[in-house]
């Protein structure tokens, strides 16, 4: 196996996975620590350095709070497992896991941009393993990037003294990322001119983001998003660069300084405190529009058909995050209505009361997966002006656990990973059997640009049929695949028209969308 590979900034060596096929290489910098004057500043290039550098750990994760810290919280128990993982700005490395043996194969790429609301998450997440991924012949690579107002402040004196490049330094963390490995990863056995960007929640949306941007033309081959949350919040409600430089005016107030130099010095434990969780509230941190790497809202520049178009695969969970009403009578479900959609309320009452003998009855028919119904619109959008294959998938099976979970929000990561062996829940055989046809079907789009192919044992998985005009009809994963098909029922259709014509008026940040798990409702 090739387990030291020289980089444009130098050699590295690699360690044997669990699988002595194939090599990991972690922790190697694509860009330079973004600390002191490079703190809130674009990427800039990694220095060089002599020797062999030994890539047998992870870097850095980025600012963000301890993961694992809330010993209640689901992701705590799923995954974040270790309170001590080494945290630091400087966290601009990456991870590759290649079967490469000569480092002339060619093997199709992918690229992770992990999940977290753009305030939290890590690559060295225990379900993002490589290894299987590279086991069916493909260069897996996860990128770490600034998150929180380390990625993601605006302010005035930033955009004066760049200002081609004055916010989105998470976003171009990533860009950066990709960037390096179309020009190294042909050392690494990787094709540099087959790449597949995909990602997770903030990842996804992420993923929409690298999509859309004019400075990608031509990057990378193709994408997939999971639960990036289509065309509904929150993919659509960032702040524009005016909005996010006036936050930056008050942060920093908050954080006690009267310019960039001094903001510059002050730790980066203080800054993300104060960012985070200060005495007024955490400030809302993410993407901004209106710069030369995201010049309008990603939903707008889909809308008109002016992303790099490329083939993409796009889905959920059925169960993450219902937007179930919290009220206890009708009178109350009537002015939280009126609260929250204000002309269309009406609309949505006409729904609660469709076919209802109960108030119970009333409060299931408005309660939706707005994700779900966010991806349709986003799929539909696709299949108009996109000239490439569009799949679409809907993610279900039963997932076991005292906690009776249901399909929540990043459980298909373990499953697209195939990385079930490492989660403490009790999985049986057909989840193993959906985990490796699901790998099976992310890694053959990844060689293809198309899903389709053969199990591990010779036999054709279930078509999956891409999306088209006419159907815009997802695949199922669950403890059985097939595609869904024929029309949405009539409450579903009232839901999917109600949610269109909010956003076709603009009325797209008013909406009972929330964040919390069905196990928590």
């Amino acid at each position: 196996m090739l387990r030291v590979i020289k980089t444009e900034n130098g050699w590295v060596r690699g360690i044997p996975a669990a699988d002595p096929r194939i090599t990991a290489f972690k922790g190697i910098p694509f860009a330079a620590p973004p600390v002191g004057e490079l703190r809130w500043k674009a990427p800039q290039p990694a220095a060089d350095w002599d020797g062999i550098r030994d890539c047998y750990l992870f870097g850095n994760i980025a600012m963000q709070e301890i993961p694992g810290h809330d010993p209640d919280d689901l992701y705590s128990h799923e995954w974040h497992v270790d309170t001590e993982v080494p945290m630091g700005e400087d966290c601009l490395q990456l991870n590759i896991w290649t079967p490469t043996k000569t480092g002339d194969e060619k093997f199709p790429v992918m690229v992770w941009i992990y999940g977290g609301g753009l305030n939290v998450g890590y690559p060295s997440e225990m379900e993002f393993d490589g290894e299987r991924i590279a086991r069916r012949g493909v260069v897996l690579v996860t990128v770490n990037y600034r998150v929180n107002v380390f990625g993601f402040l605006c302010h005035p004196e930033i955009t004066a003294e760049n200002p081609d490049f004055p916010a989105n330094f998470g976003h171009l963390d990533q860009k950066a990322g990709i960037e390096w490995v179309k020009r190294n990863i042909a050392a690494f056995g990787g094709d540099p001119d087959n790449i597949t960007v995909f990602g997770q929640s903030a990842g996804g949306g992420s993923t929409m983001v690298q999509v859309c941007s004019p400075l990608n033309k031509g990057l990378f081959q193709k994408a997939i998003i999971h639960s990036g949350g289509g065309l509904l919040p929150p993919s659509n409600t960032s702040k524009t660069l005016a909005e996010a430089e006036e936050q930056g005016v008050r942060f920093f107030e908050r954080l006690g300084v009267k310019s960039l130099e001094e903001a510059r010095k002050v730790d980066a434990q203080k800054v993300w405190e104060v960012g985070m969780d200060g005495s007024e509230g955490p400030l809302p941190w993410g993407t901004v529009i209106g710069d030369t790497f995201m010049p309008d809202f990603p939903t707008n520049i889909f809308l008109r058909g002016e992303h790099n178009k490329m083939p993409m695969i796009n889905g959920n969970t059925v169960d993450e995050f219902p937007s179930r009403p919290r009220v206890s009578n009708e009178k109350e479900l009537e002015e939280y209505a009126k609260s929250y959609f204000g002309e269309f309320s009406d609309r949505y009452m006409a729904i609660a009361r469709k076919d209802a003998d109960s108030f119970e009855k009333m409060v299931d028919n408005v309660t939706y997966n707005s994700f779900e119904i966010g991806n349709f619109m986003f799929t539909e959008t696709l299949a108009k002006n996109n000239d490439n294959p569009i799949y679409f998938y809907n993610f279900n099976p039963e997932i076991p656990g005292d906690d009776h979970p249901g399909s929540f929000h990043s459980s298909d990561l373990w499953f697209a990973f195939e990385t079930l062996a490492k989660c403490s829940r009790p999985f049986v055989g057909k989840h193993y059997d959906l985990a490796r046809k699901m790998c099976n079907y992310w890694t053959n789009f990844a060689k293809k640009g198309d899903p389709n192919g053969n199990d591990a044992d010779g036999t054709p998985m279930p078509e999956w049929k891409p999306v088209t005009v006419e159907s815009d009809c997802p695949i199922f994963f669950g403890d059985e695949i097939y595609m869904l098909d024929g029309e949405r029922d009539d409450l579903k259709k009232l839901v999917y028209d109600f949610e269109w014509d909010r956003f076709a008026k603009g009325d797209i940040t008013n909406t009972n969308f929330n964040f919390r798990h069905k196990h928590q409702d």
